[in-house]
């Protein structure tokens, strides 16, 4: 049977709003079996442009190699007093471990707290239990330690599409030298 693009489109659009997490073009894909991953994603394209553009208060985004629609940041204070939710905060540390984790992955426990400095075990069973992390599986050396990395949900709650979507770590050389010029400026004994 041939669709009409109208109709695909309009398909398309329930199908991501049905769906409570990210689904990807291979998800709709098998709905529509009749249409190709090309045509889905081109209609992806518009429908994420056309809500981008129509400024209301949410749009269709690309998230964790899926689509959603999300309402817009500058709408969560009033979403969240309607829902009487306070939005869900990580420590410092589980930010940290996050990171390390995120720009590492697989990576053992014992090398989070090599980098880390301190212990991890707690927060990285908080971060297991908030659906941020997941068990990559053991590393095939004695004791067959577990090794983690981050999940799909970390993806949507950060926004990303995927790890590729990173942002770039800063380079450690030029925060040493800010860091060594910050002090010299402020250490007394360089008055000039």
């Amino acid at each position: 049977m041939s669709l009409d693009r109208g109709f695909i489109k309009s398909i398309v659009e329930g199908l991501i709003f049905a769906h409570s997490e990210p689904i990807t073009r291979v998800g709709i894909a098998a709905v529509l079996k009749t249409v190709s991953e090309e045509i889905i994603q081109q209609i992806l394209d518009e429908l994420e442009q056309e809500y981008f553009h129509r400024a209301r208060g949410f749009v269709l985004t690309n998230v964790a190699d899926g689509y959603q629609f999300r309402s817009l940041p500058s709408t969560a204070p009033w979403i969240l007093e309607m829902k009487s939710i306070k939005p869900s905060r990580l420590s410092r540390a589980a930010l940290e471990t996050l990171s390390i984790i995120a720009y590492n992955q697989p990576i053992t426990r014992s090398r989070i707290e090599k980098i880390r400095g301190v212990e991890t075990a707690g927060t990285i069973k908080s971060l297991l239990e908030r659906d941020l992390l997941v068990i990559a599986g053991r590393l095939e050396i004695p004791g067959r330690p577990l090794v983690y990395g981050t999940s799909r949900r970390f993806l949507e709650v950060f926004g990303l599409t995927n790890l590729a979507c990173l942002p770039p770590l800063p380079d450690i050389e030029l925060i040493i030298d800010e860091e060594n010029e910050h002090q010299y400026r402020n250490d007394p004994h360089n008055s000039k």
